[in-house]
C-alpha cells in the first residue's frame, strides 16, 4: 500500500471523528453549476477583491478535470470576504466619512495556475470581451483592488493594474520585490515590514538556548534579504548555522534536489529549523516535503501555516513543533458578532457563502431557488464550525483587508474634499473620481483604525511592529489549534522584548521536556571550550582548566578559564575559587613550637654555661681559655639562639628588618670571638716560646680588637642593605596549595648573600687558624675544639644553601631557623661542653698543679 493511500485512509478517519461536517460532492448539483464563484454588492464606488476562495479537487479516476463544479471553498480564506464586507458596511454607516456616497464590492476567485490568474482580472477591467484595452462596460465604478495573500498572484495582477495606475492593495506578508515602484507604481503593501523578524526569531532561540539551527527560505529577493538579516543576528548572539537552504517550487520538481534537501535537513543534528517565506512558499513546502523532511524538528516560521490545507497529505500525529510569528493586531470590535449573523439569505449575492453553508450544514438544495435551502438548521451560524477549520477572530490578513478598505475610504474622502474646494474656488463642475486620482492622497495618508493602530502606507514611514508567537496544539491528534503563547515587542527595552509562557507550549506528542539543539554538549563546570578545527564555534571539545583557573559558567562564559586572584585558589573540580587561608611559621604550629622550644632551651642552656663559667671564673681552665672572650662568646650565642624567635610568628615590618640584621650582627660577633680565641691560643703558644717577639701582642690584648672590627664591617654591610633595598613583608600564593604564605622578602638577595658570605669568610678564616693550631702542645688547648666547632658551623651553612633554595613557603623559614640553631648549638657544644665536663665532673684536673705538671711534660716532650 502506498504512503498516499495510507494518508488518505487516516484523513478520512480523522474527519469522520473530529469534524462536525458532512462534505458532499457537488458534482451533478445543477444549482451550483450555474452559480458564480464570487460575491458582489453594488455601491457608488466599488472595491474589488481577488482572493483564492476555492481549491481545485481532481478526480483521479478521470483523466480530465471535471470542471468548475469540482471546486471546494477554502473555509479560512472566506475570512477575506467577511473582513471586506464588514469594513464596507462600517464605512457606509459612518455619516462623516463619505457623506452621501456608498461603497460596494466585487469579489473574484483567483486560481494560482499560470495564465488563469489573469482571467478574472481581465473580466473585471474589460468585461467579457476578449480584447485587452477595450472595455465593453460603459461605466466602471471600481476605485481600488485588494489582492493576496499570495505574493506571486499580487505580482502578476500588479503588473496588469500598474499599466492603468489602478490602486492595488496587497494583504500578504511584506515583500521587498513588491516595493519596486518602477515595476509596481500603483501597489501598496498593507502588512508591516519584517524589519525585526530576525531579532524576534533569534530571541526565541536564545530563550530556549537553541544555538544549532538550520535555515530554510524561499529562493527570492525577500528570502535572501531575510536570510542575511537572520544570519547577522545569529552571529551577534553566537548562534550557529547548521545548514542553510533556499527552496523554490522548481527545486522540488527534481528528485536529485529533494534528496539533497533531505540529507541536509534530517541528517543534521540540529533539531530547530527557521522557515521564512510567503504563503505560497509555505504551501509548496507543506504539500511537497513536510512529511519527508521536517520530522522531529522545531519549526519557527514567519506567517501562519494553514494546517487545514494539508488534506490528503496530512498524517495523524505531530511530526514537528511549529512556532509562528504573526503580526500583532487588536481584535476589531463587532467583527465576531457580524460573523455570527452572516447567512446566505442576508447576502444572496455571496456565492462562496452559499457553498460553504451547503457543505457545512448538510442542506439540500431546491431546484427552483438556488438560495433557498431545505433541511437547514434555522439557527445555523458560522460559529458552529470547529475552531481549527474556521476561526471566528479576525486573522492578520483579514485585518490588513480591513485597514485597506479604510485607507481607500479615507483617501477618497480627502479627494472629494479637495474636489469640493476646487469646485467652490473655480466655480467648476464636480467630476467622478478616477482611481489614478487617489495616489497622491494614498501616499501621504495617515490615520488611526478603530482599534487604535496607526495606519501608514508609505513604506519609509512604517512603524516597528509587534509579533504574537503562536504554538500549534495537536492534542487531541488532528486538532491543529494555534494558541498565542507569547509576544515580541521590538521597541521595548533590551532584555524585555520577548515574553513567553513556557508552560503553555506544547511539544511533540509524548515529549515533556524542551527540545535540545546544540552541535556539542555544554562543558561541565571546570572545563573550557576548545574549538574543533575547521568547524563553527558551536562545535567544540571540553578541556580541563589549568591549575588555579576555574570555569563555573555556561555557554559563552566557558570559552576561557578564569584565573583565581592571589588570595584565592581553585578547588580540585576547577569550578570555584576558594579563599586561601593565611599561613606563616606560627608559634602555635607544631614546627614553630618545636623550633621556638629549641631556641629557648639552647639559650637557657647557654645561660647555664655562662653561669657555670662565672661561678668557676677563678679555676685554671676558665682562666686558661680567656674568660672575657668566653663570656663574650656565650652572650653572643644567647642572642644567636634568641634571634631565631624573630623568624617565628606573623611577620611585620619590624621583625622583617630585625631578623636578618640581628642574625648577621650577632653571628658575626660570635664567629669573630671564636677567631679572637683562636688567635689568642696561637699567640699564647708563640709568646711562651724562647726567642719570640709576640709577647707584646698578647700582653697588649690585640686579639680582642678583632671582635669590634669584624662586627663593624658587618654592621656597615647591613646598613648598606637597609639603605638600598631593605626586607619587607611579602606573600607566597604558590608554594602551598590552598594557603597564602606571609613571609619576609629579603629585599636585595645580593645584600643578603654578602652578609652571609662575609659571615662564611670569617668562619673559614677561624676554621683555618684553628686547624693550624690544633696540635700545639699546651694544657687546656682549645684549638682542637675550635677547629671542630667551626667545621660543624661551616657544614651547617654549606648544607643550608641548597636546602634553602629548594624549600618553599614557611619550610624555607624553618630551614633558616634550624640552621641558626644548629650552627649555634655546634659552637656551644664543641667549645664549652668539654670544659663544663671538666669543671663539673673532673674538678681534680681543673687545678694549677695539674696544669703545671702537664705543661712541663708537654715542653719536655716537645724538646
Amino acid at each position: 500500500m502506498s504512503l498516499e493511500a495510507v494518508a488518505d485512509g487516516l484523513l478520512l478517519g480523522l474527519l469522520s471523528s473530529s469534524l462536525p461536517l458532512i462534505v458532499r460532492s457537488l458534482t451533478g448539483t445543477t444549482c451550483f453549476s450555474t452559480m458564480k464563484k464570487g460575491a458582489q454588492k453594488d455601491g457608488d464606488m466599488m472595491i474589488s477583491g481577488f482572493f483564492p476562495l476555492y481549491t481545485l479537487e481532481i478526480d483521479h479516476g478521470n483523466s480530465e478535470v471535471s470542471g468548475e463544479d469540482e471546486q471546494t471553498p477554502i473555509f479560512k480564506d472566506y475570512h477575506f470576504v467577511l473582513a471586506l464586507v464588514f469594513a464596507i458596511e462600517e464605512i457606509n454607516k459612518n455619516p462623516f466619512l463619505l457623506n452621501n456616497l456608498t461603497l460596494g464590492f466585487d469579489i473574484y476567485d483567483v486560481q494560482f495556475r499560470g495564465w488563469i490568474v489573469f482571467k478574472n482580472t481581465f473580466i473585471w477591467l474589460f468585461g467579457k470581451y476578449e480584447s485587452p484595452n477595450y472595455s465593453c462596460m460603459r461605466y466602471n465604478k471600481s476605485i481600488a483592488a485588494i489582492t493576496g495573500p499570495s505574493v506571486i498572484t499580487s505580482d502578476n495582477i500588479g503588473t496588469l493594474l500598474g499599466l492603468y495606475r489602478f490602486p492595488q492593495f496587497t494583504i500578504g506578508s511584506f515583500d521587498r520585490a513588491l516595493s519596486d515602484h518602477n515595476k509596481f507604481p500603483a501597489l501598496y503593501q498593507m502588512a508591516p515590514k519584517d524589519t525585526s523578524i530576525a531579532t524576534a526569531m533569534v530571541s526565541l532561540l536564545l530563550h530556549f538556548s537553541w544555538i544549532w539551527v538550520g535555515l530554510l527560505t524561499s529562493k527570492d529577493e525577500n528570502g535572501s534579504w531575510i536570510l542575511a538579516e537572520v544570519k547577522e543576528e545569529m552571529v551577534k548572539n553566537r548562534v550557529c548555522i547548521a545548514y542553510e537552504l533556499e527552496i523554490s517550487s522548481q527545486d522540488l520538481s527534481h528528485l536529485q534536489n529533494i534528496i539533497g534537501f533531505y540529507n541536509k535537513m534530517n541528517r543534521s543534528s540540529a533539531s530547530v529549523l527557521i522557515i521564512y517565506g510567503d504563503d505560497d512558499s509555505l504551501k509548496v513546502l507543506m504539500i511537497s516535503i513536510e512529511q519527508i523532511f521536517i520530522q522531529g524538528k522545531v519549526c519557527i516560521m514567519n506567517s501562519e501555516w494553514d494546517f487545514t490545507k494539508k488534506r490528503r497529505y496530512f498524517m495523524v500525529g505531530s511530526l514537528h513543533v511549529p512556532f509562528i510569528f504573526r503580526h500583532h493586531h487588536i481584535d476589531v470590535s463587532g467583527f465576531t458578532d457580524f460573523v455570527k449573523a452572516v447567512n446566505p439569505s442576508k447576502y444572496p449575492e455571496d456565492f462562496p457563502l452559499a457553498r460553504l453553508w451547503f457543505l457545512s450544514f448538510n442542506c439540500s438544495d431546491s431546484d427552483s431557488d438556488c438560495v433557498t435551502w431545505d433541511n437547514c438548521p434555522h439557527d445555523a451560524s458560522l460559529d458552529w464550525l470547529p475552531g481549527h477549520s474556521f476561526d471566528m477572530a479576525m486573522s492578520g490578513d483579514s485585518y490588513n483587508i480591513y485597514n485597506a478598505v479604510y485607507a481607500v475610504a479615507n483617501a477618497l474622502h480627502e479627494l472629494l474634499l479637495h474636489q469640493t474646494e476646487v469646485q467652490t474656488m473655480g466655480n467648476g463642475k464636480g467630476t467622478v473620481p478616477s482611481p489614478a486620482q487617489l495616489h497622491p492622497f494614498l501616499k501621504s495618508i495617515q490615520f488611526y483604525s478603530s482599534t487604535g493602530d496607526q495606519v501608514i502606507l508609505d513604506e519609509k514611514r512604517k512603524l516597528e511592529t509587534e509579533y504574537d508567537i503562536l504554538n500549534i496544539w495537536n492534542f487531541p491528534e488532528g486538532l491543529e489549534l494555534a494558541v498565542n503563547v507569547g509576544k515580541f515587542c521590538s521597541y521595548a527595552l533590551y532584555g524585555n522584548q520577548l515574553s513567553l509562557s513556557d508552560d503553555m507550549v506544547e511539544w511533540s506528542i509524548g515529549a515533556t521536556e524542551t527540545p535540545h539543539s546544540a552541535c556539542s554538549e555544554s562543558c561541565s563546570p571546570g572545563f573550557r571550550k576548545s574549538p574543533q578545527e575547521g568547524k563553527v564555534a558551536c562545535c567544540f571539545d571540553c578541556t580541563l582548566c589549568p591549575e588555579n583557573e576555574i570555569a563555573n559558567g555556561t555557554g559563552k562564559y566557558m570559552e576561557q578559564c578564569v584565573k583565581c586572584t592571589d588570595h584565592q585558589y581553585a578547588n580540585t573540580e576547577r569550578n570555584q575559587c576558594l579563599l586561601r587561608a593565611t599561613s606563616f611559621l606560627a608559634f602555635g604550629d607544631p614546627l614553630g613550637m618545636v623550633l621556638a622550644s629549641m631556641a629557648l632551651c639552647f639559650s637557657m642552656l647557654t645561660a647555664v654555661v655562662l653561669g657555670i663559667f662565672v661561678k668557676h671564673q677563678d679555676t685554671a681552665i676558665v682562666k686558661a681559655n680567656n674568660r672575657a672572650l668566653s663570656y663574650n662568646l656565650l652572650i653572643s650565642l644567647i642572642f644567636c639562639f634568641l634571634c631565631s624567635l624573630l623568624f617565628i610568628g606573623r611577620p611585620n615590618m619590624v621583625t622583617c628588618i630585625l631578623q636578618q640584621i640581628t642574625f648577621g650582627v650577632v653571628f658575626t660577633m660570635a664567629i669573630s670571638t671564636v677567631l679572637a680565641k683562636t688567635v689568642t691560643v696561637v699567640l699564647a703558644f708563640k709568646a711562651t716560646s724562647p726567642g719570640k717577639r709576640m709577647r707584646w701582642l698578647l700582653v697588649s690584648g690585640a686579639p680582642k680588637f678583632i671582635i669590634p672590627i669584624c662586627t663593624l664591617i658587618q654592621v656597615m654591610l647591613c646598613g648598606l642593605w637597609l639603605g638600598t633595598s631593605p626586607p619587607f613583608i611579602d606573600t607566597d600564593a604558590h608554594s602551598e596549595h590552598g594557603h597564602i604564605i606571609i613571609l619576609c622578602n629579603k629585599g636585595s638577595l645580593t645584600a643578603f648573600y654578602c652578609v652571609l658570605g662575609y659571615l662564611g669568610s670569617l668562619a673559614v678564616v677561624s676554621f683555618t687558624v684553628a686547624f693550624l693550631a690544633r696540635n700545639l702542645p699546651d694544657t687546656f688547648n682549645e684549638a682542637k675544639f675550635l677547629t671542630f666547632s667551626m667545621l660543624v658551623f661551616c657544614s651547617v651553612w654549606v648544607t643550608f644553601l641548597p636546602v634553602y633554595h629548594s624549600a618553599k613557603g614557611k619550610v624555607m623559614v624553618a630551614v633558616e631557623v634550624f640552621s641558626i640553631l644548629a650552627s649555634g648549638a655546634g659552637l656551644l657544644g664543641c667549645i664549652f661542653v668539654p670544659k663544663c665536663y671538666i669543671i663539673l665532673l673532673m674538678p681534680n684536673k681543673n687545678s694549677l698543679h695539674s696544669f703545671s705538671y702537664k705543661r712541663h711534660s708537654g715542653q719536655n716532650k716537645h724538646s
